[in-house]
C-alpha cells in the first residue's frame, strides 16, 4: 500500500496537469528505508511528448547523488498519461528499475467517467505489474 500526504498527491496532479498535452515525471524521495514518500522533486520530461516520457540523463544523475547525500531513495516515481488510463504501458514497464518504488501514474484524460483525472499506484518488479491500494492521509 502507498501512504501519501494529501499534499503530495495535489503537487503531482498540479504537475501532470501543467505539462499537459505533455506527459509530466518526476520522483518523491523520502528517507532510505522508511517508504515514506516526503521531497517533491519535478522533473523536465526530455522527450517532450504526449505519449511517452524520459527523465534527462544529467538531471537524473543529479539526483541520485542529492538523494545519496540526503541518505534518500525514490519512493514514489510518477508520470502522467494525457490520453489513456493511469495503466503501465509496456514501455514503462521496461523502464521501470527501481523494485522498492511505488509507481504512481497520473492520467488527465477523461477516460472512466469518473473525474478529470485519475491517480493510481502499482508495483513493477521484474516486468510484473501490480496494483496497489493508495491511502491519502494529511499528515504522517
Amino acid at each position: 500500500m502507498l501512504t501519501i500526504t494529501q499534499a503530495l498527491v495535489d503537487q503531482i496532479v498540479a504537475h501532470a496537469r501543467k505539462d499537459h498535452p505533455d506527459e509530466a515525471c518526476g520522483v518523491v524521495a523520502g528517507p532510505a528505508g522508511s517508504d515514506r514518500p516526503e521531497r517533491f522533486i519535478p522533473m523536465l520530461n526530455a522527450a517532450m511528448s504526449p505519449t511517452f516520457y524520459e527523465f534527462d540523463s544529467g538531471d537524473l544523475l543529479k539526483l541520485y547523488r542529492e538523494m545519496d547525500d540526503r541518505d534518500e531513495e525514490p519512493v514514489v516515481v510518477y508520470h502522467s498519461h494525457t490520453a489513456t488510463e493511469a495503466y503501465p504501458s509496456r514501455t514503462d514497464i521496461s523502464y521501470a528499475n527501481e523494485p522498492g518504488a511505488h509507481y504512481v501514474l497520473v492520467s488527465t484524460a477523461d477516460t472512466d467517467s469518473l473525474g478529470d483525472f485519475q491517480f493510481r499506484s502499482y508495483r513493477i518488479v521484474d516486468g510484473e505489474v501490480t496494483e496497489e491500494e493508495i491511502s491519502i492521509v494529511e499528515a504522517y
